[in-house]
């Protein structure tokens, strides 16, 4: 049996570095441990993560609870799982993964990432794909796009929505994954010309302010040698193990798009590890944020929009969340275990683990205690203007829950 690593330590506190308090939530008591337990600085995450992606923790939060969790061979599962960091991180350390999530923006980037094309079969596609420079489209990009890349990019769109009628092989759904990240940031690395941080998308009349403040206008880039960048970087610390374990999970791993409480393809007990961060009220517009990931990929942006949670109040989140719960327990082995991180909201006001808590419990599971990861505060936070430990999410705070058994 798979123990916590919190359980059974009798090192005092001040040895082990982890401050240890008793919590109430929602007339329960519990136990909150905090630390440093990951860093960026710790273990060098795979390249293969270096896709952005709006609200995404970093590789090192799921890797900490699969290796203290789990075993190799172990189902693993994420049901709002975004850019697909715990499915990726999961493969890479030899788990079979399943990965939910009801935005379709999920499955194209992450897919790809196991079933991990060969370098010089992506170069062979490239070549083999017309790219003209006289298409325009019905979409004014013209802000973003200097018109012969916007050409190159329709002429791959097109190429791309064309292959899906037939079953699109690796190195196709590889390419559209890169090109999906490479849409829209702030250096020449990207399609556009400058604009916000990768894993945001801006309006198209935003962006015509910043090229006015900025006195700049997009210029030309070129979308091969972008790509094949790109996926040159996200190829070059893999060692042999990882893209073994990555072709491994490829084969067996499921991929939905459902809502995280209707998971009827999951079997029961069958999940050995839930690490999820679900949705948290208004904070992030998802679909806005990814309106042009939308339309690259011919997805339909309402529609996303409307089948997104996104609960305007704490009741309404608690509702949803408590679906979930109720779905989670289902699908988890007996001594499996959910890592659910969860986020300070309204100036840390509202902790959200004081709500997750009694839902966890009142559907069955026992609650291992809350583990909050101090860590220093990102690019991004800094960008936002967010101070360390005070707000957003620069600390992680996750509840542990294990459904009790043998």
């Amino acid at each position: 049996m798979v123990k916590c690593s919190f359980e059974g330590d009798t090192r005092p506190e001040k040895d082990r570095g982890t401050i240890k308090e008793t919590i109430a939530a929602g007339g329960f008591t519990t136990v909150r441990y905090t630390n440093e337990f990951w860093t960026s600085r710790q273990r060098q995450a795979a390249s293969i993560h270096e896709i952005s992606y709006r609200a995404c923790f970093k590789p090192q939060l799921p890797r900490f609870f699969i290796n203290m969790l789990t075993r190799p061979g172990d189902m693993v599962y994420d049901p709002f799982s975004g850019r697909g960091t715990t499915a990726v991180e999961a493969a890479l350390m030899g788990r079979q993964v399943i990965a939910n999530d009801i935005n379709p923006l999920s499955k194209i980037l992450t897919a790809p990432r196991l079933a991990l094309p060969e370098f010089d079969d992506i170069r062979q596609r490239l070549s083999e794909i017309p790219f003209y420079h006289n298409l325009s489209g019905e979409t004014d990009l013209s802000m973003f796009y200097d018109p012969k890349t916007e050409s190159e990019l329709l002429s791959l769109r097109n190429y791309l929505i064309g292959k899906e009628e037939h079953s699109p092989d690796d190195p196709d759904c590889w390419i559209r994954m890169v090109a999906t990240n490479r849409l829209t940031g702030h250096s020449k690395g990207f399609f556009s010309v400058y604009t916000m941080p990768p894993n945001q998308a801006i309006s198209a009349e935003s962006q015509k302010k910043i090229n006015l403040k900025r006195g700049q206008k997009p210029e030309y880039r070129d979308v091969k040698k972008i790509i094949e960048h790109k996926t040159g970087q996200l190829l070059r610390n893999l060692d042999a193990e990882q893209q073994g374990n990555l072709r491994k999970a490829s084969k067996r791993a499921l991929f939905l798009e459902n809502d995280a409480a209707e998971t009827s393809a999951i079997p029961s007990e069958s999940i050995n590890l839930t690490v999820t961060s679900p949705p948290f009220l208004n904070v992030v517009q998802y679909s806005r944020d990814n309106w042009l990931r939308c339309w690259f990929n011919n997805i339909d942006l309402e529609k996303v929009e409307k089948n997104i949670t996104m609960a305007a109040t704490l009741d309404q989140w608690t509702t949803v969340i408590n679906a979930v719960f109720r779905e989670l327990y289902r699908i988890t082995k007996t001594g499996g275990w959910v890592a659910f991180e969860v986020g300070e909201i309204r100036s840390g006001r509202v902790k959200l683990e004081e709500e997750v808590i009694p839902l966890g419990l009142e559907n069955g599971f026992a609650c291992a205690g809350v583990v909050v990861n101090r860590q220093m505060f990102t690019k991004t936070s800094n960008i936002w203007g967010i101070k360390n430990n005070h707000a957003g999410t620069n600390s992680n705070r996750i509840v542990l829950f294990k459904k009790p058994g043998s």
